[in-house]
């Protein structure tokens, strides 16, 4: 399972659906092991009732079908599909409205869905997912980007309130996949995950909300800050050293 783990962690984004179905396939006794620990590319589906598209990952999922977040039914119709209770209904539906607000505001536009659940130790846990889809089809195509993706995923655990403060405890994980291409530089392709945890403990008096939003946002931009620094600034890096710019190259050539 330790080699598994390594392995799918050096695999790019785009591919882990074909290497997890491998390893399913020569580890069928760890499938739920497996399942739960490698993040997947997200996935999109329509709510047929409400005309909304939302998200698919494991934390909305029951056996085939999906729970919507929307209309709060399954799709494929599940008739005992698990539900979250009333009041965490009720802060799903909200958390849903502001964290389009939120994606709408950093993401300018893609994909969010927010769920809740009940855990056993007398808290909830959230998931808050975020998809941007930076292909020639989809949202937000910059430059000389012929295909792209950012799926971020991010689960706090809450835990039961402690006189005046409760505990949080946050994962992270941002997946980035990008294409370019151009005539004076060709095709380039660059993938990668980064997963990142946090927990504090602060009070309830602001709501549940404000402060899973603020950690949120604290972490998407430390994320972002590390995936610039790793991702695109040593490939940046590499890059001008093995092919330096025209006049530094010019500079370097002797006097004919």
């Amino acid at each position: 399972m330790e080699a598994a783990m390594g392995l799918m962690r050096r695999i790019p984004p785009k591919h882990t659906d074909t290497a997890l179905s491998a390893l399913l396939s020569l580890m069928p006794n760890h499938s739920s092991d497996l399942l739960s620990q490698v993040d997947q590319p997200l996935q999109v589906l329509c709510d047929v009732d409400c005309g909304k598209e939302f998200i698919l990952c494991e934390y909305n999922r029951d056996a085939d079908s999906y729970r919507s977040p929307w209309s709060n039914k399954y799709h494929p119709s599940l008739e005992d599909g698990s539900l979250p209770s009333l009041q965490l209904r009720k802060l799903e539906v909200e958390a849903n409205d502001i964290f389009a607000i939120y994606r709408d505001q950093y993401y300018e536009g893609g994909i969010s869905s927010v769920y809740m659940w009940e855990d056993d130790n007398e808290g909830f846990v959230a998931c808050f997912l975020i998809k941007k889809d930076g292909s020639k089809t989809g949202q937000g195509r910059r430059g000389y980007l012929e295909e792209g993706a950012w799926d971020a995923i991010h689960v706090i655990e809450v835990g039961p309130d402690e006189e005046e403060n409760t505990t949080y405890r946050l994962t992270s994980t941002v997946m980035l996949t990008l294409t370019t291409n151009n005539e004076s530089s060709g095709t380039f392709s660059l993938s990668g995950s980064i997963r990142r945890q946090m927990s504090m403990k602060l009070s309830v008096a602001d709501g549940h909300l404000c402060n899973m939003g603020r950690m949120i946002e604290e972490m998407e931009s430390k994320l972002r800050y590390s995936l610039d620094q790793v991702y695109f600034g040593k490939t940046r890096e590499m890059v001008c050293t093995l092919r330096p710019p025209a006049e530094v190259a010019q500079i370097r050539m002797p006097d004919s």
